[in-house]
C-alpha cells in the first residue's frame, strides 16, 4: 500500500496524464486481460485469477455456444476445462450474487455485498417486502426443507397450485429460494447441470459475522476503485455501472477518491467527461501513453463480456455499436440471435452469428460481419481463421462452416484458411 500511495502522490504532483484514444483502447484491453494469452496452458488457478481481475463474471444461461461465463474465460485463457469454474464455486473460492447482474464473485469480496443482502428490498421488484410478507408459508417451507435435507435445487420442489404467477412462470418455492438468496439467508453451494443448488449461508460460509462487513458507503468506495482497476480507465458513470451502484450515490465519490489518491484523474482525448485510473494501473497507463502497449490477441467475445457489455462505453472507446439482439423478434434483428464481437489486437473489428452443433462436431458461423472500413487483407483473414478455429476446438466442434459474410468473399477465404 505504501508503494501505491507514493505512486499516487507522484502522479498528482505531475501534470495530468493525457491518453490518446488508441492508448485508452490498449489500456482497457490489457486491464481486462484481453491483450494476450498466458504464455503456458491454462490451469485451474488461472480461472480464479481471471475472475479476481474482472471483479465479477456475469452469468447468463443462453447456450447457443458456451454459456457466457465460460466463454468470457475462454477469451482470456484459451483452451481450459470449464469444470474448473464449477469446482471453484463448489470449493468456496467463489460465490454467486447480484453484482452488475447475477455473477460469480471472489469469496473474499463477500463483505462488499453484504449490505446489499441486508437491504435486498432495494434490489427491485423481484424481492419485495410485500411478497415476503404475503408468502411466509412458502418461505418457511423452503427454510425447513433445506435445513433438514441439505442443499436443494428449485427442481426438488414440486409445483403446487397450478400455473405460475408471472415471475417467468416460477413456482412460489422458486421465488422463495431466490428471495432468501437475495437476502443472504441462502447461498449457492454449487451448480448441477447449471442449476443453482441452494444451502444455508452458515453451511456455505461458516463463521461469517456481520461485524466484518464494511459500511455501505465504504463498500461502494471499494467497489468503485475495483471497477476502475478492472476497466483500466473509466468515466465516473462507467465505474458506477460496472458493479451497479446508483449513479446519484457514486458520482460524488469518484472526485473524493481521486483527492485521497485512491484513484487518479486523467484525460482522454475526445472524451467529454473526466476519466479515472487506479494507481495499480499507472505503469500500464504510462506504457499505453508511450505507445509501448500493443495488444496481440484476436479472439471472440461473449456479448456480456465487460469489454462490450456497456453499449455506450464500447462506442466511446472502440467506436463499436453493439447490442444483444436475442430479445428482439427475428424480423427486427440486424446481425443475429447471439452475435459474438470479434476483438483483434485491441480493436473491435466485426462480429459473427454462431451456433455450436455439439452432436455433429460442427461450429457453424451463419454470418460473419466486418465493421465498415476494416480491410479484409491476408493478415486479418489469418487472425480470424485462427480465432474461430480455436474457439471451435474448445467447444468440441472442430469442423467449421462459414456460411456467409460481409464482405461476401470473406467467408470462403476464412474457411479455406481454417481448413488449409
Amino acid at each position: 500500500m505504501a508503494t501505491l500511495r507514493i505512486a499516487a502522490k507522484r502522479f498528482l504532483e505531475d501534470l495530468l496524464l493525457t491518453l490518446t484514444q488508441p492508448a485508452a483502447r490498449a489500456l482497457m484491453t490489457a486491464a481486462l486481460g484481453l491483450d494476450r494469452r498466458p504464455p503456458r496452458p491454462a490451469v485451474k488457478a488461472d480461472v480464479l485469477a481471471a475472475i479476481r481481475r474482472l471483479g465479477a463474471l456475469q452469468i447468463d444461461t443462453i447456450h447457443v455456444v458456451a454459456r457466457s461465463p465460460y466463454l468470457a474465460l475462454f477469451s482470456r485463457l484459451g483452451d481450459y476445462d470449464p469444470r474448473w469454474l464449477d469446482a471453484l464455486l463448489a470449493e468456496g473460492a467463489l460465490f454467486e450474487y447480484w453484482s452488475h447482474e447475477a455473477s460469480f464473485l471472489p469469496i473474499e469480496d463477500f463483505p462488499l455485498y453484504r449490505h446489499r443482502m441486508l437491504a435486498a428490498h432495494t434490489l427491485g421488484w423481484r424481492y419485495s417486502q410485500e411478497w415476503l410478507e404475503a408468502h411466509q408459508a412458502e418461505i418457511q417451507h423452503v427454510r425447513e426443507r433445506i435445513h433438514s435435507e441439505g442443499p436443494l435445487r428449485a427442481a426438488d420442489f414440486t409445483r403446487k397450485g397450478g400455473p405460475g404467477n408471472g415471475w417467468w412462470d416460477w413456482k412460489p418455492e422458486k421465488i422463495a429460494l431466490e428471495t432468501l438468496f437475495a437476502r443472504g439467508e441462502l447461498m449457492i453451494a454449487r451448480r448441477h447441470n447449471f442449476q443453482r443448488v441452494y444451502d444455508l449461508r452458515e453451511r456455505v460460509l461458516p463463521g461469517w459475522d456481520d461485524s466484518r462487513a464494511p459500511s455501505p458507503k465504504e463498500a461502494q468506495r471499494l467497489l468503485l476503485c475495483r471497477a476502475v482497476r478492472a476497466l483500466g480507465v473509466a468515466t465516473a458513470l462507467w465505474a458506477a455501472e460496472y458493479f451497479r451502484i446508483r449513479k446519484e450515490e457514486a458520482l460524488p465519490l469518484l472526485p473524493a477518491l481521486a483527492a485521497e489518491g485512491r484513484l487518479l484523474a486523467v484525460q482522454v482525448e475526445g472524451w467529454d467527461e473526466p476519466a479515472y485510473l487506479h494507481p495499480e494501473r499507472l505503469s500500464l497507463a504510462e506504457a499505453a501513453a508511450a505507445g509501448a502497449l500493443r495488444p496481440e490477441l484476436t479472439t471472440l467475445l461473449s456479448p456480456f463480456d465487460p469489454l462490450v457489455a456497456n453499449r455506450q462505453r464500447a462506442s466511446t472507446v472502440f467506436g463499436f455499436d453493439f447490442a444483444l439482439e436475442c430479445y428482439l423478434p427475428a424480423t427486427k434483428r440486424r446481425y443475429g440471435y447471439f452475435t459474438l464481437p470479434v476483438l483483434r489486437r485491441g480493436e473491435l473489428i466485426g462480429r459473427l452469428d454462431p451456433k455450436a452443433h455439439r452432436k455433429e462436431g460442427l461450429f457453424e458461423v451463419k454470418m460473419l460481419y466486418l465493421e465498415p472500413g476494416v480491410p479484409a487483407d491476408e493478415a486479418l483473414v489469418a487472425d480470424l481463421a485462427q480465432a474461430i478455429a480455436e474457439c471451435a476446438r474448445w467447444h468440441g466442434t472442430p469442423q467449421v462452416a462459414v456460411r456467409a459474410s460481409d464482405p461476401p468473399d470473406l467467408a470462403a477465404r476464412v474457411e479455406q484458411a481454417i481448413s488449409g
